[in-house]
């Protein structure tokens, strides 16, 4: 395809917490707004850590977008006018989704996705991996480890639970590469806190 013609197709944008995967995801759809392209953005209802209504990345760099409970949402409130899709924390929606981005990329549309690889446990967070294997395009960003300052691919989870799911910043996650990483530190921290000592 010559360089000069529009872009469409899936890309998505994975890695850690505190990679910068919302800073790319808002730079991509701004430079599409600057062309004069137009644009849609939706994140998650439960994504509510910064903004309701906005998607902000840890740099506070932000972009407005409509806020939706399930992937189904996405195609009712698409304008049919529309030429670029934006979707942030997409591990947090229902597995609709990868039918959803397909469907649009399909109908001529450029989708960008932004979402975790993998959840605190280092284990492949769906439905990220297997929008990964029907992407046009893939990037994958790194973090810098927390404890070591190495290159981190993972996020650890710092607070003392095993629920897969759950909603925080730099309050109970970080950074951390392969060898810092420790899945099992939450079982330790719900120990710690049964037995009153400290790790």
């Amino acid at each position: 395809m010559p360089y000069f013609q529009q872009f469409y197709g899936l890309e998505v944008i994975c890695g850690p917490m505190f990679s910068g995967k919302s800073e790319e995801l808002i730079r991509r759809l701004r430079r599409a707004q600057i062309a004069r392209q137009r644009v849609q953005v939706f994140k998650p209802a439960i994504d509510n850590r910064y903004s309701q209504d906005c998607i902000v990345s840890h740099s506070e760099l932000s972009l407005q977008a409509r806020v939706v409970n399930s992937s189904a949402e996405i195609l009712d409130l698409l304008d049919d006018r529309v030429e670029v899709v934006g979707i942030d924390e997409v591990q947090f929606f229902d597995q609709g989704i990868i039918r959803v981005c397909d469907k649009l990329a399909n109908l001529g549309k450029r989708v960008i996705v932004a979402g975790l690889d993998t959840d605190f446990r280092g284990i492949p967070f769906e439905p990220v991996p297997q929008l990964m294997a029907i992407a046009d395009y893939v990037t994958k960003t790194l973090a810098v480890c927390h404890r070591c300052g190495a290159p981190a691919s993972r996020t650890q989870r710092m607070s003392a639970t095993r629920d897969r799911v759950v909603v925080g910043a730099v309050d109970c996650y970080e950074a951390r590469c392969r060898r810092c990483h420790d899945p099992d530190l939450p079982d330790q921290l719900t120990m710690s806190l049964k037995d009153g000592t400290t790790l």
